[in-house]
């Protein structure tokens, strides 16, 4: 996601080149509903679902006019399992894209 469609294609590409395909989730402003709080301008997660969409509304809110783009590592950010092709831990996702 983010808020410049060059650089969301820039790191689709780029993700693409490291072998770590992507694809751009919407960056709504109705998601900034989901990130109201009650005793605080906003929070920093909403619900359960969407946690990518609900990280994204949060960032928005700092980056002002700067372009960005939000990459998302958090549900394959972490392997339980040791598959033939990396050990079992941390896996790194996301540091080829970048």
């Amino acid at each position: 996601m983010g808020t410049d469609e060059a650089l969301v294609q820039e790191v689709l590409a780029a993700g693409k080149r490291a072998g770590e395909p992507g694809w751009p989730l919407p960056l709504w402003d109705d998601y900034k509903e989901l990130i109201k709080s009650d005793v605080a301008d906003i929070k920093n997660s909403g619900p359960r679902g969407g946690g990518a969409l609900n990280a994204a509304a949060f960032l928005s809110d700092f980056v002002g006019d700067v372009p960005w783009a939000h990459v998302d590592i958090a549900g394959t950010s972490w392997s339980d399992d040791a598959p033939p092709y990396a050990p079992k831990g941390g896996t790194g996702v996301g540091v080829g894209t970048i």
